[in-house]
């Protein structure tokens, strides 16, 4: 079976260094707008998941988490969890080194 979500090696690498410089972290995709609908890197305990945020699956230990309202959008794909230079979404913890997570939808083959 197909993993829902996975990340580029450049993400796994930046993923390492958050968690070795802040400790445990949480992937969050709401429903929200404007960088809601973005991944969203958290200490573990900073945010607060709702009864409609379902767990979809684990980057190496990592959780990521998305609205249940946004998983129609994504049926049918797998998402790849990358790295862009430059500030991403404005809580999100990788912004203090400088770069945004991404994220890229591909379509799964029957």
């Amino acid at each position: 079976m197909t993993e829902k979500i996975i990340a580029t090696n450049e993400a796994l690498a930046l993923i390492a260094l958050l968690r070795e410089k802040y400790g445990p972290i949480v992937f969050i995709q709401s429903a929200g707008c404007c960088d809601g609908t973005a991944p969203m890197c958290f200490l573990e305990g900073d945010f607060y998941l709702g009864s409609r945020d379902k767990l979809i699956g684990h980057i190496g230990d990592v959780p990521y988490y998305m609205h249940e309202s946004m998983m129609p959008m994504w049926e049918g794909m797998q998402l790849v969890l990358g790295v862009s230079e430059g500030r991403g979404a404005s809580f999100s913890l990788e912004t203090r080194e400088d770069k945004g997570f991404t994220l890229v939808a591909k379509k799964i083959k029957n």
